[in-house]
């Protein structure tokens, strides 16, 4: 095999690639061996026929095609590590030549990884945002402790408020006409969390078990359902049962049933130091975004379309995935949120483009400044990773395959690369 680059432009490589007649032929005998049971030729059994018959009675190039699947690709990859090519894309093959006894002649054209032009990337200026842990603060985390263990019971000597949780039963009626899914049963509403139309929840305030109210409300203008969308609707509500949560008293009782603490003070103090560790990595974080920002828009690079797609397609993957663990997936959004693929791909699009370019400019300034992974660090990672999946460190690696290892090594670059970064800034 030999190949000649014959260009590259636009970030589209073009090459010319030559497959030996010993290669093309080995090509050629494995489609027959392939595909010999599939013909039938007179005067012998299915799948005996010799290969020079078949080629005869059908045509020489009868097999050139699976020959070309078969001898292609291992050309294709060689020619591609011979002129140190980074395809980003898989590659539009062209024939040019072929005839068995001497050989295949093919165009592949590929999109390859564009060339960066970096700009400053050292002494990058940035304003480092500090984040104070307050009393306030503190106290929050505590009436969120407080919230999330109180407990429910069932008011009957007043009317609803804001914060119960009301018991109802309702119709929704648009036009006079009651409308599909606008009602239920013993229906569990917080009263004040917006989980119903605006306007909806405020207007049970007042109303007592027993009490039945009519709602009007004005379905949003972007209502999913289009049948109701911007119309003004009623609901008729019957009030069934008021719950409200009772809160636990903050003491040190609290803290024990709450927590691994004896004291409401300890649980504080490890509130306290949790709070100041979001907010160091807040601080840590905010400003890496700042400085990699800075350097990404001092950088130069045309990237190809390809690779925003091909972004775009990861990022909705995770989004998927995400919906999936909640019981949805893509599709169901896409009813829900009266959408497209088309639309919800171009919401992505600016930031699949500055995720690419952060990725490429990261690349080039590791190679531009020789950061490399050493073998020690890929290990220590695995046993980081292994111990936080609570995992023996022989077994954790067994389940890993190449592609695992070689992420887990580009995410150490990268990092490094950061962390290079952040040490030749300039904090104010």
């Amino acid at each position: 095999m030999n190949s000649k680059l014959e260009k590259v432009e636009n970030n589209i490589a073009t090459l010319e690639i030559t497959v030996s007649s010993e290669k093309l032929n080995e090509g050629i005998m494995k489609a027959y061996l392939k595909n010999v049971k599939r013909f039938n030729i007179p005067g012998f059994r299915k799948g005996k026929a010799p290969k020079s018959l078949i080629e005869k009675y059908y045509g020489e190039g009868i097999f050139y095609e699976d020959a070309i699947n078969e001898v292609c690709p291992d050309a294709y990859e060689s020619a591609i590590e011979e002129h140190k090519l980074e395809p980003v894309d898989t590659p539009k093959i062209d024939i040019v030549d072929i005839e068995s006894g001497k050989g295949l002649v093919f165009k592949a054209e590929v999109t390859v990884k564009p060339e960066v032009t970096l700009g400053q990337y050292k002494s990058i200026e940035a304003q480092k945002k500090e984040y104070n842990v307050t009393e306030e603060d503190i106290l929050q985390e505590l009436e969120a402790l407080r919230d999330k263990n109180a407990r429910i019971i069932s008011v009957s000597d007043r009317p609803i408020k804001l914060g119960d949780t009301a018991i109802i039963d309702f119709k929704g009626f648009a036009e006079g006409e009651e409308f599909e899914g606008g009602s239920a049963v013993n229906y569990e509403l917080n009263i004040g969390s917006g989980q119903f139309i605006p306007g909806f929840e405020e207007q049970l305030v007042d109303a007592k078990i027993g009490d039945e109210v009519e709602v009007d409300v004005n379905f949003p203008e972007d209502y999913r359902s289009e049948n109701l969308a911007g119309k003004p609707a009623i609901f008729k509500v019957t009030i069934k049962e008021i719950k409200e949560k009772e809160l636990l008293p903050l003491d040190d009782e609290f803290a024990k049933d709450v927590s691994e603490f004896d004291t409401l003070e300890e649980l504080k103090l490890s509130i306290e130091n949790k709070k100041k560790e979001e907010a160091d990595r807040r601080t840590k974080h905010e400003y890496e975004d700042l400085v990699i920002g800075k350097v990404v828009e001092n950088a130069t690079v045309e990237i190809p379309d390809i690779m925003v797609e091909n972004q775009i397609d990861s990022m909705l993957r995770d989004f998927d995935f995400q919906l999936r663990y909640q019981g949805f997936d893509l599709e169901t959004y896409l009813k829900y949120m009266n959408t497209t693929m088309e639309e919800v791909r171009g919401t992505y699009k600016e930031t699949a483009l500055n995720s690419v370019k952060t990725q490429l400019v990261l690349e080039a300034i590791t190679n531009e400044e020789n950061i490399e992974v050493g073998e020690e660090e890929v290990e220590e990672e695995i046993e980081k990773t292994a111990k936080q999946y609570n995992q023996e460190i022989e077994k954790f690696k067994s389940t890993l395959k190449d592609s695992n290892i070689a992420h887990i090594k580009e995410s150490l670059l990268i990092q490094k690369t950061i962390d290079f970064l952040i040490e030749n800034s300039i904090s104010k």
